[in-house]
Formats: structure tokens, C-alpha cells, sequence
């Protein structure tokens, strides 16, 4: 790959850019944003040049698509191209079928973030060690991930989006929703609240789109978790919650220590 594309310079999009550099690209970076953003990515080195998404896709080897998901499925329903085309988004059935009239489209989710947003934030590392979904075979991209030092993973649409459910979109609400319930009172909060309520900080426009593009299997994880802390309830007074926590600690290490990459 020559030249590579990149719609939504961001945070992701900045740190798809300078990855890339780390791992050995040569090519050139061209930039499709808003006028600041892409005056910011071109003072910070993160892109060569900044054009239009038409003028941008024309020449590209590689089209990668870093917006908020609405806008992903905006620019797949207009863009025409021939090279091959990913995307960064949080959700991946609603994306991928709407990809599917372009000649070469393969969906793509690095689980990677910060608190921070925009491209001032960007980081060559930010994939480093964390899982990188492709929703099928592409060589071109798996070589770059597994440069990038991420976890490449294949997972089908749908099969992905359930798994997200679970893994990031159910810990964002009950975040979100424990923030709230502890509204008004915080005078005697300690880390444990701290900790538990950063996922509440995350602004809704991030995930308004994310709701509305995978809300079946969402609520089929908040009813699964709702059965479980119902079962915890009864069992407060119970030595049985002895065995709840062995197991949620074998679950939780497994959490920061994967021992494999699934493909």
C-alpha cells in the first residue's frame, strides 16, 4: 500500500496514522476531517495532506473510516472506490451489511481507547497488546495489525456484536447508571466508586449510535446481568457467595491476562 486514507482524524484515526509510521509505512497519509481537526493532524505530523473524502478515496491503496457510526454508514452509502475499505466502529452487523456494496470492505474494531479525545491525543501505541476485530480474512490489514503488536481477532458481525454487549456496551450502562444512583451521594465515596463510575464520563454523542445500532443484543446482556445480581441478592445472607467471588476473581484475572488470541 501506497496511500491510505483515513475519514475521522481523532483519536483513533490519529493513532491508526502513527502506527502505522512505527510499524514501517512509507506511503502517504491523507486526511479526511473537519478544517481544525485536520490542521491540528497536519502541524502534528500525524498526515501528509488533507482532502476532500471523494478527491482522498480516489487515490488510496486503503480507506479506513475512524467516525462516530453514524457517519460510517453516511460515508458507506456515498463512497465509490475500488481499494479496500475498513472501518473503527463500535458496532459491526449495521456496518458490515451496509459495506457489503462495495467491492472490497472487511469490518474492523480495535478495542483500544483513552478518556481523551481528539488527535492531539493520538498514540503509536494505542493498539499495543489490545484486540484488533477483523469480521474476516484480509491480509493486507492482519499484517499491519500484528505490526501495530494488538491481538488480531476474527469474529463474525453478528457473533462480535453480541460479545461487545457483554464486554463493553453493558459495563458503559451499569457505569453510567451507578453514577446516577449515587447522585447526591458522594461525601463519603472512595476509590471503589471512583473506579467503578470512570465509564460514566464518557460523553452519550460517543454512544448514542452505539445503542441504536446493536440494541437487541445490548438488553439481552442487561437482562442476563439482571438475572445474576438477582440471584446475588438472595444469596447475601448465604455462604454460597463465597463461590460468587472465587469465580468472579478467576474471571476477572483472566480478564487482564488473556492467555490466547482467538481467530
Amino acid at each position: 500500500m501506497k496511500t491510505i486514507a483515513i475519514a475521522g482524524v481523532g483519536l483513533i484515526g490519529g493513532s491508526f496514522a502513527l502506527a502505522l509510521r512505527k510499524a514501517g509505512f512509507q506511503g502517504k497519509i491523507i486526511g479526511v476531517s473537519s478544517p481544525v481537526t485536520v490542521q491540528k493532524a497536519l502541524a502534528l505530523g500525524v498526515i501528509d495532506q488533507a482532502l476532500p473524502l471523494a478527491e482522498a478515496a480516489a487515490t488510496a491503496d486503503l480507506v479506513y473510516l475512524a467516525q462516530p457510526i453514524g457517519q460510517i454508514l453516511e460515508t458507506l452509502d456515498a463512497l465509490e472506490t475500488g481499494a479496500l475499505v475498513t472501518d473503527a466502529g463500535s458496532t459491526k452487523a449495521v456496518i458490515c451489511e451496509r459495506g457489503g456494496r462495495l467491492k472490497r470492505f472487511v469490518g474492523g474494531h480495535p478495542m483500544a481507547g483513552k478518556e481523551s479525545r481528539g488527535v492531539e491525543h493520538a498514540d503509536a501505541d494505542l493498539f499495543r497488546g489490545r484486540p484488533y476485530v477483523l469480521t474476516s480474512r484480509e491480509p493486507e490489514m492482519e499484517t499491519w495489525i500484528e505490526r501495530f503488536g494488538a491481538r488480531l481477532v476474527i469474529l463474525d458481525p453478528v457473533e462480535h456484536d453480541r460479545q461487545v454487549a457483554f464486554v463493553s456496551h453493558l459495563p458503559q450502562l451499569l457505569s453510567t447508571t451507578l453514577a446516577s444512583v449515587l447522585a447526591g451521594k458522594e461525601q463519603v465515596a472512595g476509590p471503589a466508586a471512583a473506579d467503578l463510575t470512570r465509564l460514566a464520563l464518557s460523553p452519550y454523542d460517543i454512544w448514542r449510535d452505539i445503542f441504536a445500532t446493536n440494541a437487541e443484543p445490548i438488553d439481552a446482556a442487561i437482562g442476563a446481568f439482571i438475572a445474576r445480581l438477582e440471584e446475588v441478592r438472595k444469596q447475601l445472607r448465604s455462604s454460597e457467595l463465597e463461590a460468587v467471588f472465587s469465580r468472579a476473581a478467576a474471571s476477572a484475572r483472566a480478564l487482564r491476562h488473556p492467555l490466547s488470541n482467538k481467530r
